[in-house]
């Protein structure tokens, strides 16, 4: 899909940004470059769609140098995100999203109809596709951002930090949402980041690079187990670097896997009798195929238990859960920055798979994420004053 042969730019200057690169993406391979400031990895990327020349060697799209063909078609046909995001404030949103549709001379039937196929993707009430930037959240406008890339279905988008200006909660969700949109539309996804984080949760393959050239290119679990060499030890950082039980990695593995639960239509009454028999003071809601709807604890009871007759009636339905693929040092600090005493699981179809709590990773995970550090003290005793 994307191929670097021998690379190399340097600038007027004298700088060399990157020297003799030699990569190949495949097709639907997420790919983050990552590494310290000046070490090439936004050269490289913006090489890939002619906003920077290469002064030596070849980068293949298609098996086709992006050199021999017209810039304009190129960048057309690439999606490109950036931190900054670059919605017109005058335009709507629909006329955002389906901005490339308009240079190509689309059709307005054939624009509004991918503008609400667009929308759907990520959950957004069609309502939205009239109204302008300044009247959506960061998040928002930053999804919207991502649907303009994706208008005219181009098979490789390139992003430059594009969550980084997020707070640390709105880009949690956004990096799911996206990690889980590109694979079903199975997308080739150049990515670049300063957040080690990040890049282990989102990425296939990590780059890691330092001046100009790649230090280690590999999978995030083959990274965290043999790093290459001491500058990408230190570049992870003791605390990422898996130790102690390198068997155990994702959620998955240590969710438990009967949660205590109750059907949509169940009574309160019933509710309360499950949580005495259970000993919880808290719920999960899932409906009749067993999909997360929500949650009910004794509070929420105990304040509607004269006014309300069923369980869907006072559930909250804002409730964060990870995907059972999830990294283990990804849900701790998701769990800690909530202040939650527990997150519920589920599979690709939002299907209850099981439970993690603050007590569980405490007991299982601190050898594998912090080894002896002070936060893994602190962890425990979080999860001890449960």
């Amino acid at each position: 899909m994307l191929e670097f042969k021998h690379v190399s730019k340097q600038f007027e200057d004298g700088t060399i940004a990157v020297k003799d690169l030699n990569l190949h993406i495949k097709k639907g391979e997420f790919v983050c470059f990552i590494g310290p400031s000046g070490c090439g990895k936004t050269t490289t990327m913006k090489m890939v769609n002619g906003l920077i020349d290469k002064t030596e060697g070849s980068i293949l799209v298609d098996g086709k140098d992006v050199v021999e063909q017209d810039p304009v078609k190129l960048r057309r046909s690439i999606g490109y995100v950036i931190q900054q995001i670059g919605l017109m404030p005058h335009m709507t949103i629909k006329e955002n999203i389906v901005l490339v549709g308009t240079l190509l001379k689309w059709s307005k039937e054939q624009k509004d109809k991918r503008a609400r196929e667009l929308l759907k993707l990520v959950d957004m009430p069609e309502e939205f596709l009239d109204r302008y930037p300044h009247e959506l959240s960061g998040g928002q406008q930053q999804r919207i951002g991502v649907l303009r890339a994706l208008a005219a279905n181009p098979p490789l988008i390139l992003m430059d930090e594009p969550f980084g200006a997020l707070d640390p909660i709105t880009r949690d969700s956004l990096q799911e949402e996206f990690k889980k949109l590109q694979k079903e539309l199975d997308k080739t996804i150049v990515f670049v980041t300063h957040d080690m984080d990040e890049a282990l949760k989102l990425a296939d393959r990590i780059v890691i690079m330092k001046d100009g050239q790649i230090v280690q290119a590999d999978t995030p679990d083959e990274i965290l187990r043999n790093p290459a060499n001491e500058f990408v030890e230190e570049f992870l950082g003791k605390d990422r670097l898996i130790q102690g039980r390198p068997d155990v990695t994702t959620v998955e593995q240590i969710m438990e896997h009967s949660p205590v639960t109750v059907q949509m239509g169940t009574t309160l009454k019933s509710a309360i009798s499950t949580m005495k028999d259970r000993h919880v003071d808290s719920l999960l809601v899932v409906d009749s195929e067993n999909k997360l709807q929500g949650f009910i604890d004794i509070e929420g009871i105990n304040l509607n238990y004269k006014k309300m007759h069923l369980v869907e009636e006072i559930m909250e339905k804002e409730l964060f859960s990870v995907s059972r693929y999830s990294l283990l040092r990804d849900t701790v600090h998701k769990i800690l920055r909530r202040g939650v005493k527990y997150v519920p699981v589920v599979d690709d179809e939002k299907k209850l798979a099981g439970i993690v709590t603050r007590a569980t990773l405490a007991n299982l995970v601190y050898d594998t994420i912090w080894g002896d550090g002070m936060e893994t003290n602190d962890m425990v005793a979080a999860a001890e004053a449960e």
